[in-house]
């Protein structure tokens, strides 16, 4: 059995291979059941939580995620989240590979969201606003570099020490213009994409802000009670999801504005799903502005494994 190591799983990761691969596994499908959620007892402490995401292909291959969630770790100085991935053959029971599930998942949720933007965000785009100054930052940069030619990137953080830091680190990596944004919603204005990737529990993302076009990406907010966009963004956007299970009941931009009667589940567009598979053409206006919120799926996982798998045996 393989065992990848955080660098190997990336490198065998390349954007415009895996968000082709995440296309083929939406078009196909595969079977997805529904993820497993564990509180586990840590003595003098808040509780940990064990996820299980499993999902296979009959008769291809099958994939399980196991993730750690340990609040008390920043006490440690250690990570929050830990996690693998497994990849076995479905039709023999062959454990094949463990796969580094934090890289895993950083770029496959940065390939969905380039994926969706594919579809969604014109394509002139060349102005990439991201939020959030974490891991997946990096990541949604790439991932949106290898689907428009993004020429200029502005980042906006909590922390203005962080974010120039961050934006220092970038510029050195990359061959585009990045800048730290002086004024969110200034930022907002000058945006062609705007990518979220935090952990708001209030709106960042002004709807009456963007101009339009304008194509919004929300990555962060993954559970009901937190948020990365405004009653007005959802007003003026037309609403696209990566799985219409997945946001209907764990994603606070779609579940908010759900409860509150501002919106019903008729008013969401497309999923990834339909949008692969031509159910739905995407963008159909040069002055629309579109907005996709995705919360993740087993599915993209496996996708990834399976990319990983046959990169490192060829």
């Amino acid at each position: 059995m393989l065992l990848l190591s955080e660098d190997q799983t990336r490198d065998a990761l390349p954007f415009p291979d895996l968000i082709d691969a995440l296309a083929e596994m939406f078009r196909s499908g595969c079977t997805m059941p529904t993820r497993h959620h564990h509180d586990f007892e840590i003595p003098g402490e808040p509780e940990g939580t064990m996820l299980l995401m499993p999902a296979w292909v009959p008769g291809g291959y099958a994939g399980v995620k196991v993730v750690n969630v340990v609040p008390g770790n920043s006490e440690r100085n250690l990570p929050a989240v830990h996690g693998q991935y497994l990849l076995s053959d479905a039709r023999t029971g062959e454990m094949l590979a463990m796969i580094d599930g934090g890289e895993l998942t950083a770029r496959r949720t940065a390939a969905a969201s380039a994926l969706a933007a594919r579809y969604l965000s014109r394509s002139d785009a060349r102005h990439l606003l991201v939020l959030g100054t974490g891991r997946l930052a990096p990541n949604l940069i790439a991932a949106h570099m290898a689907i428009r030619s993004i020429e200029d990137v502005t980042i906006w953080g909590r922390s203005t020490q962080k974010t120039e830091e961050f934006v220092k680190e970038l510029n050195a990596q990359l061959p585009i213009r990045i800048r730290a944004a002086n004024n969110l919603r200034d930022a907002l204005g000058e945006a062609d994409i705007v990518s979220a990737a935090t952990l708001s529990s209030e709106p960042l993302i002004k709807g009456n802000a963007l101009k339009p076009g304008a194509h919004v990406d929300l990555v962060g907010a993954f559970k009901p009670t937190m948020r990365e966009s405004d009653d007005d963004l959802i007003k003026r956007a037309e609403i696209f999801v990566d799985t219409r299970e997945g946001c209907l009941s764990e994603g606070g931009d779609i579940v908010q504005p759900l409860k509150s009667g501002l919106i019903s589940q008729s008013d969401i567009q497309a999923d990834l799903y339909d949008l692969c598979r031509g159910n739905h053409p995407g963008r159909q206006s040069d002055e629309a502005i579109t907005m996709f919120k995705s919360v993740g799926a087993a599915l993209e996982d496996l996708a990834g494994a399976m990319l990983v798998y046959r990169n490192i045996e060829h």
